[in-house]
């Protein structure tokens, strides 16, 4: 029971005592002037109570001390021989719960003062050992009253020893949870350095045109590393953990790295994916970009895995709120469903959707219970609707703040003409896949405000074609190849016609049709009618802009020898000038012959780690103030790492293995601060 809980409570018996010894008082004719001082003591303690003033220990004392004073007043009266028993075992009962023992010793000591007087007046009125009866009762209440306050006492004791145990555990507890995180560092660092050196050597050989062993390697070491991001993603959820990492994020880059993750990672071709993203999205919203990557991730991959044939249909739009935006992400898809208790599970974190020992469908099955933890960190909710055999929905609900509310889609003028969707019915064997993309299409339309025509089949295109002032065609790969020629030939005019296809797809001789590479989402049709025939080739569309790096002179410190050579290899593809150090010693002394304009540094090294290191080159002079940028190269990358790298003093931070994006974004970041400073060629 809370503190304040328990002193309610013993006021509360109090309060309902000092009534009845008031009502006692006036029929037995007491002196009158105690039902006063009793009545405004009563008023008191209510009022330290709900005042909280004073302190709680002095509140306490007080209510102990008026309680002694009630007990002695109704005590030293001739008739309150027996009641006082009762008087004080109630007192001894209630304050036992402030587990004070001192009390106890003082309300047991006060029973005896009352039971003296009594005695005292007995033995004036009448001879005190002439009533056996009397005598009797007297000695058993004095062993009753004894038993009672040494029961109060070993309760008090027990108590205590059970808060102390409680403490310990709490304090075991949380050496255990450093250790947790120690052990999860230290495993996120060991576990991951092999891998970098997989994936960054399968970066090398693919680079000298050995692909096919290279991507196969590549693959198995991404595989690897998700599933490490997962193991130690679960831990922090269960162990209560998670710890947010907020900064600013384009809407449009996130569904684009989305749906480049979804082209790399998932081959079925007879599984589509729609991306339907609002047209009113803000553009710069401001969040834990990193873990809303991870929600995409999971819920989509478990779509896919649970889903043979048909589509997945990705819904995102923003909701306004007074605090920003809920940012609303749904996906539904055509897959094989859940049961209600799979659903139930699922909400507690206990679900796993595939326990068969032939691993169909990959992964380790904690998907659901990080996306559900990220998302109740984050402040926001999940709702599962299935039905077994039907599909899935999953609806997740998380608040964003705004930085720009531009809208994350608009055409750059008005659209001067009419468009037409053009999709066969009868091509989807699943109903709903065909109702994903019309859904996506007349969104767009309506976000866009433009107008937006349906067409079946070639007859009502070319029926609209003439009613109409049709200026884009959008379709399908099958659509187009039914009327290939047709097609090819109304490009050549000012019709602009672009096509959703499978990768490598290839339109006729002299054709101008666009090709957009599937999954279809908005951004390449955006392009489509921005830019009409110009659009070019969409598969670019993903692509950031590389960041020059070419001069640059970088310092990789790492005590692993492959990382080295994974770490020049990469860098020297961008013309970065690179040098390497084996510890945190060797940089220092590197740094006091050359200067360098970028220094990675490892985290957990012998002898002296990164963070040391890093403090020594900048505290003790050994680089120029505001000259070197010191980024922060770690397999070190549980949650909050990035935030304890740079609340140290580093500039940068790149998790291992290797992001090329990741490291590109950091880069481009940093690099007018070391063009500043004249880093590089200057160019």
């Amino acid at each position: 029971m809370e503190r304040s809980k328990i002193n309610q409570f013993i006021i509360t018996l109090i309060s309902l005592s000092c009534l009845g010894l008031i009502i006692e008082s006036i029929l037995m004719g007491w002196e009158f002037w105690v039902p006063p001082l009793i009545i405004i003591g009563t008023v008191s303690i209510w009022i330290m109570h709900i005042t909280g003033s004073p302190s709680e220990d002095i509140r306490e004392v007080y209510y102990c001390v008026f309680t002694m004073f009630t007990v002695l007043f109704h005590g030293i009266h001739a008739t309150s021989l027996f009641d006082s028993v009762a008087i004080v075992a109630l007192a001894l009962f209630a304050f036992s719960f402030l587990d004070h023992i001192y009390m106890m010793n003082l309300f047991m000591l006060e029973y005896y003062v009352i039971l003296i007087v009594q005695l005292f007046y007995i033995h004036r009125k009448d001879n005190l050992w002439s009533d056996r009866l009397s005598v009797s009762r007297i000695i058993l209440h004095v062993i009753v009253m004894f038993f009672i306050y040494l029961s109060s006492i070993r309760v008090i004791q027990i108590r205590r020893e059970l808060m102390e145990s409680a403490k310990e555990k709490d304090r075991l507890l949380e050496a255990n949870a450093n250790n947790v995180d120690d052990f999860l560092s230290n495993i996120s660092h060991e576990l991951r350095t092999p891998v970098n050196v997989v994936s960054g050597m399968s970066d090398l050989l693919i680079k000298k045109g050995q692909f096919d062993e290279a991507y196969a390697i590549k693959e198995a070491g991404l595989r690897l590393t998700g599933q490490i991001d997962d193991i130690q993603d679960y831990t922090e959820v269960k162990s209560g953990d998670v710890f947010l990492e907020e900064e600013d994020y384009s809407s449009t880059r996130i569904i684009r790295d989305v749906v480049k993750s979804f082209r790399m990672n998932h081959d079925n071709d007879e599984l589509e994916l729609v991306v339907d993203i609002d047209a009113a999205v803000p553009s710069v919203m401001r969040g834990d970009i990193k873990k809303i990557h991870k929600i995409f991730r999971h819920v989509l991959s478990n779509a896919v895995k649970f889903t043979r044939h048909g589509g997945i249909l990705l819904r995102v739009y923003t909701e306004n709120k007074d605090y920003g935006v809920n940012l609303c992400i749904e996906v539904k898809d055509t897959g094989s469903g859940m049961s209600r208790k799979d659903i139930y599970m699922a909400s507690l974190g206990l679900y796993q959707a595939n326990k068969r020992r032939d691993r169909s469908s990959g992964g380790v099955g904690l998907g659901l219970s990080i996306v559900y933890g990220f998302v109740h960190s984050m402040g926001g909710f999940v709702k599962l609707e299935s039905t077994r055999g039907e599909g899935t929905v999953v609806k997740i609900t998380i608040p964003q703040r705004v930085v720009d509310s531009t809208p994350c889609l608009k055409l750059r003028s008005f659209c001067d003409g009419d468009i037409l969707f053009h999709v066969r019915p009868d091509k989807y064997k699943i109903p709903k896949l065909r109702d994903f993309y019309r859904t996506m299409a007349l969104n767009l339309a309506a976000g866009l405000r433009v107008p937006l025509y349906q067409a079946d089949s070639i007859g009502e295109v070319k029926s609209l074609m003439e009613k109409l002032s049709v200026k884009y065609i959008f379709m399908g790969e099958e659509e187009y190849l039914d009327n290939a020629g047709f097609f090819d030939e109304i490009s050549t005019n000012d019709v602009v016609v672009a096509v959703s296809a499978s990768e490598g797809f290839k339109t006729g001789d002299g054709s101008k049709v666009i090709v957009m590479p599937k999954p279809l989402y908005a951004y390449p049709v955006i392009s489509v009618i921005n830019e009409g025939s110009n659009a070019g080739n969409l598969e670019l569309a993903d692509r950031v802009e590389r960041p020059d790096l070419a001069g640059i002179r970088a310092l990789v410190v790492d005590d692993e020898p492959m990382n080295l050579v994974v770490a020049c290899g990469l860098f020297k593809d961008y013309g970065i000038v690179t040098e390497t150090a084996g510890s945190g010693k060797q940089a220092i002394e590197m740094c006091l012959k050359e200067r360098y304009d970028v220094i990675f540094m490892d985290h957990m090294m012998p002898e002296m780690d990164g963070v040391e290191a890093m403090r020594i080159l900048k505290t003790r002079g050994m680089v120029p103030e505001h000259g070197t940028v010191f980024v922060a190269l770690t397999a070190n990358v549980v949650s909050g790492a990035k935030e304890m790298f740079i609340r140290e003093g580093f500039d940068g931070f790149v998790g291992k293995p290797i992001n090329i994006n990741e490291f590109e974004r950091v880069m481009a970041r940093l690099l007018p601060k070391i063009r500043k400073t004249g880093g590089g060629d200057g160019k």
